[in-house]
């Protein structure tokens, strides 16, 4: 758009889940999966600082945490034990976070064929409702951790975690979305693009990071924590010319601000003067702030008929602009 162009793109961590399964006082909720799971009821575990924040919120709650992930798990393994490692708990939500092995035990010959994992998804789901348990449903994270599509697994995770997605959206399931977390979170904090080191130890199971990582998406899946929208920000900041008036200063904001009612994909426009006592603006004063929901929309935008004839109204009465573009949640 103008002159100096800086983009910096913040993944913003986000779980895709409603809060449907909502932990009401007296419950009890059992976490369902494999080592990454079982690992999780250790003292740093996911499941435990799960259960930790709730004893923190809400001391007189009485909800009841259980963790019932066994090492090597794949969906057939859940369908063998539900009853006496599940069921019996007589649990209000469960949580089913499988399908890293169904995947992984593949390069040996023993992993689960999709369509026996869909089948097993949907009959565990069943089971557990038929109990009268509400089901959250995760799709399976990472296998190594690089986020450029790299990793040898990844395609094939991808279509699991797409069959989990299918299968939420079927049953009307809740959907924990840890696949797309996963991979928005190491985006932004896997620069390097490591196949480890960032929420895994050794690619697959978590660190101190990555079980609080998961501990907050479960949180959010039942409502604990609010799920935020994620949103890209468009900033741009201008260094007007002395000579510029008044007047053309009032025209180019109201120009600015009217590029909402032309290009809808602006979700929200608002503007300021610099009112920073440190002195530290170097001679910038005018700040735009502009919401998009996507990249997308931002493409749309750029490009636009209104967009150009605003920046052919800035011409020559700009001494330098700054912008730059970042996601956030609100």
């Amino acid at each position: 758009m103008f002159r100096t162009r800086v983009i910096l793109t913040m993944a913003i961590l986000f779980s895709g889940a409603s809060a449907s399964a909502q932990l009401k006082d007296g419950e009890t909720i059992v976490f369902l999966g494999d080592s990454i799971t079982q690992q999780g009821a250790g003292e740093k575990g996911y499941v435990t600082l799960f259960r930790q924040a709730l004893e923190k919120s809400r001391p007189t709650s009485d909800i009841k945490v259980i963790g019932a992930g066994i090492g090597g798990n794949k969906v057939p393994n859940l369908e063998a034990r539900l009853n006496n490692d599940v069921l019996a708990h007589k649990p209000n939500v469960v949580v089913i976070y499988i399908g890293i092995n169904d995947v992984w035990h593949s390069t040996r010959g023993q992993g689960t064929e999709i369509g026996t994992f869909e089948t097993g998804l949907r009959s565990l789901i069943k089971r557990c409702r038929d109990a009268g348990a509400r089901v959250i449903l995760a799709t399976p994270s990472v296998i190594d951790e690089k986020h450029d599509g790299s990793n040898a697994l990844d395609k094939m995770l991808d279509e699991y975690a797409a069959v989990s997605r299918k299968v939420g959206m079927e049953t009307g399931t809740t959907l924990l979305d840890l696949r797309a977390a996963f991979i928005a979170n190491l985006k932004e904090y896997n620069t390097a693009n490591e196949p480890k080191g960032i929420l895994t130890g050794d690619g697959v199971h978590l660190n101190d990071a990555g079980n609080r990582f998961v501990a907050v998406r479960m949180l959010e899946a039942v409502g604990e924590i609010p799920t935020r929208q994620r949103v890209l920000r468009h900033v741009v900041i201008f260094k007007f010319k002395p000579e510029i008036t008044p007047a053309q200063l009032d025209e180019i904001n109201l120009a600015f601000q009217n590029l909402k009612l032309a290009i809808p994909q602006i979700q929200d426009f608002e503007r300021g003067i610099n009112n920073s006592p440190e002195g530290l603006n170097k001679g910038f004063t005018h700040s735009y702030l502009i919401t998009f929901a996507t990249e997308a929309d931002r493409d749309v935008y750029l490009p636009h008929a209104a967009h150009k004839q605003f920046v052919e109204l800035l011409g020559g009465k700009l001494d330098e602009a700054f912008v730059f573009d970042y996601w956030t949640v609100e």
